[in-house]
Order: C-alpha cells, then structure tokens, then sequence
C-alpha cells in the first residue's frame, strides 16, 4: 500500500543518531512515523529508540492515542518529540499529527490538485515531558501521493526543490543531501501512497 524511503546521517562524533522511525502495517492501514530523541548521544537514542518502540507494539491505534502511549513510556527518559501518519486505506485518509518539531509535508500527484502541498500544523511541546493538547487531523489522499517526514536535523524548505516523481528513497536521499544539518542528527522518511489493501 506504501513505498517507503528513509536517510539518515549520524551528527560527527557521535556513536549513535538520536532519531528513529517507524513504519508498520496492520489490519487497518499502515503507520509511518519519525521519533527525534532529545539532544544527541546516548540519550536521545535511548528516548527515541522506546517510543519507537511503543509505536510499533501499537501501530493499529489512532495518532493521539500513540502518543499518550509514548508519553507514558518515555517518563524517565530526556523525551522526544516525534510526527506520525495513519494511511486508511478502506477511507482513503491519512491522519496526522506532531508534537515538537518533525516536520510533515504531503505532496500530491495530481497536477490540477487545488494545493500541491500541505503541511502538518506541529504542536509545541515534548512527549515524555510536557505534552500539549492532541488534535490529529484527516486528509484525503489519492495514489501517487508522497508523505514526507523530516527530523530538525533537516533544513526548512526541503520540498521547493524536489522531484516528486522520483523514488521515494531517492527523494529521501536527496533531502539528506543537500538540506542536513551538519551539527544535528538527520532523519528524513518519505512514504509514498498506493492506494489498496496494507
């Protein structure tokens, strides 16, 4: 139902990137997500590596149910903050939602599409710390539609330049390219929907 792509880069001098993502099918579509733990280092692996992994044990429940989860679980570690995406494929939706700053950005196929790309509206705050008031929102989306998710490491301003036929993993290789911070973690997972079954 989806083609996926992912890049990361690890900042310089770190052992381990402090970003994540999830991408996982059930019964009732498929979730795609990018976790960004707090600061760099071990930490921050750590933080994002549980809601991570929260995310995956419940991958069928709704965005904002997700993220209570992950709050729940990443208590006692620096938090994360994170952005997620439901594809339904029997409503022909996705539902998003983000707390922090990973960016979200969905370009569409159709070239007479009244708007060629919408953004996901990010709420302030930290899961596992101080999370704000959730409200998911559902879009329609047609097949050849392409979903980006872009940790902070990555430049404001990634879709002006890209081509949205390519690949998805080429499209996830070219953000990472030319739009990475070198003094972050980089993250950037592009999920381009098929329409059917997951």
């Amino acid at each position: 139902m989806i083609e996926t792509g992912v890049a990361e880069a690890i900042r310089e001098g770190q052992p381990r990137s402090g970003d994540r993502h999830v991408v996982k099918s059930s019964a009732g579509g498929v979730l795609a997500a990018v976790v960004d733990g707090l600061g760099h280092g071990e930490g921050a692996a750590e933080a994002a590596e549980a809601a991570a992994a929260v995310l995956a044990r419940h991958a069928g429940e709704p965005p904002a149910a997700l993220i209570r989860r992950c709050h729940e679980a990443l208590r006692s570690t620096r938090g994360a903050v994170m952005s997620l995406a439901w594809f339904d494929p029997h409503r022909g939706t996705m539902t998003w939602l983000g707390v922090g700053n990973v960016e979200g950005a969905l370009l569409r196929a159709d070239p007479g599409a009244s708007r060629r790309e919408e953004f996901l509206l990010l709420a302030g705050g930290v899961v596992g710390g101080r999370l704000p008031p959730l409200r998911a929102s559902a879009i329609p989306v047609a097949q050849g539609d392409t979903l980006i998710l872009a940790s902070d490491g990555i430049k404001a301003g990634f879709t002006r330049d890209l081509a949205a036929d390519d690949s998805p993993q080429r499209i996830a290789d070219g953000i990472v390219a030319r739009h990475r911070k070198e003094m972050d973690d980089a993250l950037v997972l592009v999920a381009r929907y098929g329409g059917g079954r997951p």
